[in-house]
Protein backbone atom coordinates (compact mmCIF):
# COMPACT_ATOMS: atom_id res chain seq x y z
CA UNK A 1 0.00 0.00 0.00
CA UNK A 2 1.52 3.39 -1.00
CA UNK A 3 0.77 6.52 0.92
CA UNK A 4 1.64 10.20 0.52
CA UNK A 5 2.48 11.89 3.89
CA UNK A 6 1.82 16.01 4.05
CA UNK A 7 2.58 17.89 7.33
CA UNK A 8 3.58 21.04 9.19
CA UNK A 9 6.37 22.33 8.99
CA UNK A 10 6.02 24.92 12.55
CA UNK A 11 5.52 22.24 15.04
CA UNK A 12 8.82 21.10 15.91
CA UNK A 13 8.01 20.22 19.64
CA UNK A 14 5.83 17.42 18.04
CA UNK A 15 8.20 16.21 15.66
CA UNK A 16 8.31 12.59 17.67
CA UNK A 17 4.73 11.84 16.45
CA UNK A 18 5.76 12.23 12.71
CA UNK A 19 8.62 9.76 13.75
CA UNK A 20 6.45 7.02 15.58
CA UNK A 21 4.34 7.24 12.09
CA UNK A 22 7.24 6.84 9.56
CA UNK A 23 8.48 3.66 12.14
CA UNK A 24 5.05 2.44 12.06
CA UNK A 25 4.42 2.37 8.44
CA UNK A 26 8.10 0.79 7.89
CA UNK A 27 6.89 -1.73 9.73
CA UNK A 28 3.55 -2.32 7.42
CA UNK A 29 6.42 -2.33 4.29
CA UNK A 30 4.54 0.79 3.14
CA UNK A 31 5.66 2.02 -0.06
CA UNK A 32 6.04 6.26 0.84
CA UNK A 33 5.85 9.71 -1.15
CA UNK A 34 6.52 12.70 1.20
CA UNK A 35 5.92 16.21 0.39
CA UNK A 36 9.65 17.61 -0.17
CA UNK A 37 9.13 20.44 2.27
CA UNK A 38 7.85 18.48 5.16
CA UNK A 39 10.61 15.96 4.33
CA UNK A 40 13.35 18.69 3.97
CA UNK A 41 11.57 20.03 7.58
CA UNK A 42 12.06 17.14 9.36
CA UNK A 43 15.76 15.92 7.91
CA UNK A 44 17.66 19.25 7.06
CA UNK A 45 15.94 21.57 9.96
CA UNK A 46 15.36 19.04 12.89
CA UNK A 47 17.53 15.96 11.63
CA UNK A 48 15.54 13.34 12.39
CA UNK A 49 16.27 9.73 11.12
CA UNK A 50 13.57 9.40 8.87
CA UNK A 51 14.36 6.39 6.10
CA UNK A 52 14.59 7.94 2.40
CA UNK A 53 11.71 8.31 0.46
CA UNK A 54 10.14 9.43 -3.07
CA UNK A 55 9.92 13.17 -2.95
CA UNK A 56 7.24 15.41 -4.74
CA UNK A 57 6.20 18.54 -4.80
CA UNK A 58 2.44 20.58 -5.19
CA UNK A 59 0.09 17.93 -6.64
CA UNK A 60 2.69 15.74 -8.25
CA UNK A 61 1.61 12.17 -6.70
CA UNK A 62 0.19 8.85 -6.73
CA UNK A 63 -0.70 6.83 -3.67
CA UNK A 64 -3.90 4.53 -2.30
CA UNK A 65 -4.38 6.81 0.57
CA UNK A 66 -3.04 10.43 1.87
CA UNK A 67 -2.04 10.89 5.46
CA UNK A 68 -2.06 14.39 6.99
CA UNK A 69 -0.18 15.13 10.45
CA UNK A 70 -0.57 18.16 11.69
CA UNK A 71 -4.46 19.96 12.37
CA UNK A 72 -7.31 21.40 10.44
CA UNK A 73 -5.08 23.44 8.88
CA UNK A 74 -2.34 20.66 7.37
CA UNK A 75 -5.27 18.28 6.51
CA UNK A 76 -7.15 21.48 4.17
CA UNK A 77 -3.72 21.78 2.50
CA UNK A 78 -3.48 18.06 1.71
CA UNK A 79 -7.26 17.85 0.03
CA UNK A 80 -6.44 21.29 -1.68
CA UNK A 81 -3.30 19.00 -3.17
CA UNK A 82 -5.51 15.81 -3.55
CA UNK A 83 -8.25 18.23 -5.73
CA UNK A 84 -9.74 15.44 -7.40
CA UNK A 85 -7.70 12.72 -7.40
CA UNK A 86 -10.36 10.76 -5.39
CA UNK A 87 -7.89 9.50 -2.82
CA UNK A 88 -8.91 9.23 0.73
CA UNK A 89 -7.18 11.58 3.52
CA UNK A 90 -6.26 9.97 6.99
CA UNK A 91 -5.71 12.95 9.63
CA UNK A 92 -3.70 12.12 12.55
CA UNK A 93 -4.25 15.36 15.13
CA UNK A 94 -0.50 17.05 16.76
CA UNK A 95 -2.76 20.68 16.63
CA UNK A 96 -5.28 22.01 18.88
CA UNK A 97 -9.07 20.84 18.68
CA UNK A 98 -8.41 18.56 14.81
CA UNK A 99 -12.01 17.92 14.03
CA UNK A 100 -11.33 16.70 10.60
CA UNK A 101 -7.24 15.57 12.03
CA UNK A 102 -9.29 13.47 14.25
CA UNK A 103 -6.73 10.65 15.50
CA UNK A 104 -4.83 11.28 18.10
CA UNK A 105 -1.28 10.29 18.50
CA UNK A 106 -2.24 7.53 20.69
CA UNK A 107 -4.57 6.04 18.32
CA UNK A 108 -2.14 6.19 15.14
CA UNK A 109 -0.48 2.41 15.80
CA UNK A 110 -3.85 1.01 16.14
CA UNK A 111 -5.59 3.16 13.04
CA UNK A 112 -2.48 1.70 10.99
CA UNK A 113 -3.36 -1.54 11.74
CA UNK A 114 -7.09 -1.23 10.93
CA UNK A 115 -6.27 0.07 7.75
CA UNK A 116 -4.27 -2.78 6.94
CA UNK A 117 -7.24 -4.79 7.84
CA UNK A 118 -9.46 -3.00 5.65
CA UNK A 119 -11.67 -2.05 8.63
CA UNK A 120 -12.23 1.33 8.30
CA UNK A 121 -14.62 4.08 6.56
CA UNK A 122 -14.42 6.55 4.21
CA UNK A 123 -16.66 9.37 4.52
CA UNK A 124 -17.66 11.97 1.42
CA UNK A 125 -17.68 15.50 1.98
CA UNK A 126 -18.74 18.13 -0.33
CA UNK A 127 -16.93 20.58 -1.89
CA UNK A 128 -17.42 24.59 -2.77
CA UNK A 129 -16.31 25.95 -5.89
CA UNK A 130 -15.60 29.72 -6.34
CA UNK A 131 -16.45 31.39 -9.79
CA UNK A 132 -15.11 35.38 -10.76
CA UNK A 133 -13.05 36.55 -12.61
CA UNK A 134 -10.17 37.67 -10.24
CA UNK A 135 -6.61 35.49 -11.85
CA UNK A 136 -5.45 34.82 -8.22
CA UNK A 137 -8.75 33.03 -6.86
CA UNK A 138 -9.29 31.35 -10.08
CA UNK A 139 -5.73 29.04 -9.53
CA UNK A 140 -7.38 27.12 -7.05
CA UNK A 141 -11.33 27.93 -6.58
CA UNK A 142 -12.22 25.04 -4.10
CA UNK A 143 -12.92 24.79 -0.75
CA UNK A 144 -13.65 22.21 1.75
CA UNK A 145 -14.70 24.00 4.65
CA UNK A 146 -15.60 27.71 3.96
CA UNK A 147 -15.99 30.54 1.33
CA UNK A 148 -15.81 34.04 3.25
CA UNK A 149 -16.12 37.42 2.12
CA UNK A 150 -14.71 39.59 4.22
CA UNK A 151 -13.98 43.90 4.46
CA UNK A 152 -10.62 44.91 4.78
CA UNK A 153 -9.13 45.74 8.01
CA UNK A 154 -9.15 49.60 8.05
CA UNK A 155 -12.29 50.18 6.09
CA UNK A 156 -16.27 50.38 7.60
CA UNK A 157 -18.72 47.48 6.82
CA UNK A 158 -19.38 46.16 3.61
CA UNK A 159 -22.64 45.38 1.78
CA UNK A 160 -23.28 42.06 0.23
CA UNK A 161 -26.33 41.34 -2.37
CA UNK A 162 -26.72 38.07 -2.54
CA UNK A 163 -29.16 36.04 -4.47
CA UNK A 164 -29.76 32.35 -4.94
CA UNK A 165 -30.48 30.85 -8.29
CA UNK A 166 -30.82 34.40 -9.58
CA UNK A 167 -33.58 35.15 -7.09
CA UNK A 168 -32.76 38.34 -4.55
CA UNK A 169 -32.33 36.78 -1.19
CA UNK A 170 -31.32 39.82 0.50
CA UNK A 171 -28.26 42.30 1.14
CA UNK A 172 -26.27 41.88 3.99
CA UNK A 173 -24.91 45.01 6.15
CA UNK A 174 -21.93 43.18 7.72
CA UNK A 175 -18.47 42.80 8.07
CA UNK A 176 -18.42 39.82 6.19
CA UNK A 177 -20.43 36.75 4.87
CA UNK A 178 -19.46 33.17 5.18
CA UNK A 179 -20.54 30.26 3.24
CA UNK A 180 -19.61 26.78 4.24
CA UNK A 181 -20.15 23.05 3.35
CA UNK A 182 -21.68 20.75 6.36
CA UNK A 183 -18.05 19.91 7.23
CA UNK A 184 -17.19 23.92 7.64
CA UNK A 185 -19.79 24.17 9.71
CA UNK A 186 -17.33 23.97 12.95
CA UNK A 187 -15.20 25.72 12.17
CA UNK A 188 -14.98 29.72 11.14
CA UNK A 189 -19.01 29.67 10.01
CA UNK A 190 -19.54 28.40 13.84
CA UNK A 191 -17.57 31.48 15.67
CA UNK A 192 -19.66 33.76 13.92
CA UNK A 193 -22.77 32.14 15.01
CA UNK A 194 -23.79 29.42 12.20
CA UNK A 195 -25.45 26.30 12.59
CA UNK A 196 -23.99 23.12 13.35
CA UNK A 197 -24.80 20.85 9.99
CA UNK A 198 -24.83 16.97 10.21
CA UNK A 199 -21.72 15.91 7.56
CA UNK A 200 -23.54 14.18 4.75
CA UNK A 201 -26.72 16.37 5.09
CA UNK A 202 -26.94 17.86 1.30
CA UNK A 203 -26.56 21.66 2.50
CA UNK A 204 -25.04 24.82 2.42
CA UNK A 205 -25.07 27.33 5.33
CA UNK A 206 -25.12 31.41 4.79
CA UNK A 207 -23.96 33.37 8.11
CA UNK A 208 -23.15 36.60 8.30
CA UNK A 209 -20.20 37.71 10.41
CA UNK A 210 -21.39 40.83 12.93
CA UNK A 211 -24.14 41.88 10.43
CA UNK A 212 -25.88 45.69 11.31
CA UNK A 213 -29.38 44.06 11.92
CA UNK A 214 -30.92 42.12 14.67
CA UNK A 215 -32.98 40.09 12.04
CA UNK A 216 -30.51 39.04 9.60
CA UNK A 217 -30.31 34.96 10.67
CA UNK A 218 -27.92 32.17 9.41
CA UNK A 219 -29.73 30.24 6.86
CA UNK A 220 -29.28 27.01 5.45
CA UNK A 221 -29.95 26.24 1.71
CA UNK A 222 -29.54 22.87 -0.39
CA UNK A 223 -25.99 22.42 -2.07
CA UNK A 224 -27.17 22.25 -5.58
CA UNK A 225 -28.29 25.68 -5.34
CA UNK A 226 -25.68 28.46 -6.94
CA UNK A 227 -24.86 31.54 -4.86
CA UNK A 228 -23.97 34.90 -6.63
CA UNK A 229 -22.71 37.75 -4.46
CA UNK A 230 -22.00 41.22 -5.54
CA UNK A 231 -20.26 43.42 -2.85
CA UNK A 232 -20.30 47.23 -2.39
CA UNK A 233 -17.48 48.99 -0.41
CA UNK A 234 -16.39 52.51 0.50
CA UNK A 235 -12.36 51.17 0.11
CA UNK A 236 -13.68 49.33 -3.77
CA UNK A 237 -12.51 46.52 -2.48
CA UNK A 238 -13.21 43.64 0.05
CA UNK A 239 -11.30 40.24 0.90
CA UNK A 240 -12.39 36.60 -0.60
CA UNK A 241 -10.84 33.50 1.79
CA UNK A 242 -11.43 30.30 0.33
CA UNK A 243 -10.07 27.81 3.14
CA UNK A 244 -8.08 30.94 4.72
CA UNK A 245 -6.16 31.47 1.61
CA UNK A 246 -7.24 34.86 1.03
CA UNK A 247 -7.33 37.71 -1.89
CA UNK A 248 -8.33 40.77 -2.57
CA UNK A 249 -10.69 42.02 -4.93
CA UNK A 250 -12.22 44.57 -6.61
CA UNK A 251 -15.48 45.65 -5.91
CA UNK A 252 -16.75 44.54 -9.60
CA UNK A 253 -15.86 41.18 -8.57
CA UNK A 254 -19.00 39.08 -9.22
CA UNK A 255 -18.87 35.73 -7.03
CA UNK A 256 -20.75 32.87 -7.92
CA UNK A 257 -20.91 29.79 -5.34
CA UNK A 258 -21.84 26.37 -6.34
CA UNK A 259 -21.17 22.64 -5.54
CA UNK A 260 -17.57 21.33 -6.79
CA UNK A 261 -17.96 18.37 -9.12
CA UNK A 262 -16.39 16.08 -6.83
CA UNK A 263 -15.99 15.27 -3.32
CA UNK A 264 -12.99 14.65 -0.47
CA UNK A 265 -12.82 11.26 0.91
CA UNK A 266 -12.28 11.40 4.30
CA UNK A 267 -10.80 8.10 6.15
CA UNK A 268 -12.66 7.41 10.04
CA UNK A 269 -12.08 4.50 12.06
CA UNK A 270 -14.42 2.26 11.90
CA UNK A 271 -16.70 3.47 15.31
CA UNK A 272 -16.49 7.15 14.80
CA UNK A 273 -19.66 8.83 15.85
CA UNK A 274 -20.16 12.81 14.61
CA UNK A 275 -21.92 13.61 17.94
CA UNK A 276 -18.92 12.09 19.93
CA UNK A 277 -16.50 14.12 18.29
CA UNK A 278 -19.32 17.45 19.00
CA UNK A 279 -19.17 16.22 22.89
CA UNK A 280 -15.57 15.58 22.66
CA UNK A 281 -14.17 17.85 21.14
CA UNK A 282 -16.33 21.10 21.61
CA UNK A 283 -18.38 20.20 24.98
CA UNK A 284 -21.41 20.49 23.02
CA UNK A 285 -24.13 20.10 24.70
CA UNK A 286 -22.45 19.06 28.10
CA UNK A 287 -23.99 20.92 31.43
CA UNK A 288 -21.35 21.34 34.22
CA UNK A 289 -24.25 21.76 36.62
CA UNK A 290 -24.71 17.61 36.53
Amino acid sequence: MKFAIFGNTYQAKKSSHAENLFRLLAQHQAQLCVCREFYNFLTSDLHLNIPPAELFDGDDFRADMVISIGGDGTFLKAASRVGKKNIPILGINTGRLGFLADISPEEMEKTIDEIYNNHYKVEERSVLQLKCDDEKLMEYPYALNEIAVLKRDSSSMISIHTAINGAHLTTYQADGLVIATPTGSTAYSLSVGGPVIVPHSKTIAITPVAPHSLNVRPIVICDDWEITLDVESRSHNFLVAVDGRSESCKETTRLTISRADYSIKVVKRFNHIFFDTLRNKMMWGIDIRS
